[in-house]
């Protein structure tokens, strides 16, 4: 969850996704992605002092891999 903080500090000071990756050692791609998401959920730096490292993720990333299920139950 660091990395997603350093991730919007760094692009909120102007670095680019490409120097970001660099620096975190992290895919360009993944970089790219996180600043969509945080993008799509109405996050920039600075952070509101009380979002926790648990609100940040589930802000981010609760929609991802969840597929919905229909069960068709014969009987």
């Amino acid at each position: 969850m660091r990395q997603l903080r350093q991730m919007l500090r760094l692009a909120g000071s102007g670095t680019s996704s490409r120097e970001i990756a660099v620096i975190l050692g992290v895919a360009r791609s993944t970089v790219q992605d996180n600043l969509k998401r945080a993008a799509m959920a109405g996050l920039s730096w600075p952070l509101p002092g009380e979002l926790t490292d648990d609100a940040l993720e589930h802000r981010l990333f609760a929609r991802a891999g969840v597929k919905r299920v229909f069960l068709n139950f014969c009987g």
